[in-house]
């Protein structure tokens, strides 16, 4: 599936990130985005995924416990499904994905999961957001500086002003770049990005970094249920 319409108002999500979500639509930055991404599909580019806003359909901001920050969704046919780092059921592992659920098994001595998707994750409060929320089949970055990260950016901020503490997860340099929206009394946590170009490089190695029971712990000590990871 792929993106068939560029009117980010009618893509689905959750009552409390609308008027957000509406307020940057109507915005220079909203207008200018519809423009390029209509441009764009008017042009025969395939753009993934088919539902940019699905993390907020699945994790209403007042659900959200856990913030797990990417870059932009996969760019091949078929993988994105508009929760960063997750795929489709059935859709095969893409590598970064396949490190993740390495250092889920080395932390947690979980088996393998049956399917790549993470909306599990999304219904137990993670939200699953990438800085730039479409792309272009077999373009990385492609979407990058098009108006999705003045969205994205409200969206940490506006996590980040809930009275009840948040863990974030920065994995890779552009993801940490978004620390400094991030409010003291939240929990943060960094490493590489999970892509096997960065996931064994230091300083600080995405495999046997540790999160996924670092976050259950921090979770424990608020009183809070864990992540079933």
């Amino acid at each position: 599936m792929k993106l068939q319409g560029a009117d980010i108002t009618r893509w689905p999500v959750a009552s409390g990130w609308a008027a957000l979500v509406d307020a940057f639509a109507a915005s220079p930055a909203g207008v200018a985005l519809k423009v390029f991404l209509t441009q764009r599909l008017e042009q025969g580019a395939t753009i993934y995924p088919p539902e940019p806003l699905r993390a907020l359909a699945l994790a209403p901001p007042e659900s959200v416990r856990v913030v797990i920050l990417g870059q932009d969704p996969y760019h091949g046919p078929g993988q994105a499904e508009g929760l960063a780092f997750s795929v489709a059921p059935g859709v095969k592992w893409p590598p970064s994905l396949r490190n993740i659920f390495l250092e889920r098994q080395r932390d947690l001595g979980l088996l393998p999961p049956m399917s790549g998707s993470l909306v599990h994750w999304a219904e137990q409060g993670v939200l699953l957001l990438n800085t730039c929320l479409t792309v272009e089949e077999g373009a990385p970055a492609s979407h990058a500086g098009r108006g999705w990260e003045v969205l994205t950016d409200e969206l940490i901020q506006h996590v980040g002003a809930s009275m009840s503490p948040k863990v974030f997860l920065l994995w890779g340099a552009h993801a940490q770049k978004k620390a400094g929206l991030i409010d003291a009394r939240h929990h943060l946590l960094q490493a590489n990005h999970p892509s096997p170009l960065s996931a064994r490089r230091g300083p600080a190695p995405f495999l046997g970094c540790g999160h996924f029971g670092a976050v259950n712990a921090w979770l424990a000590g608020q009183g809070e249920a864990p992540i079933q990871w």
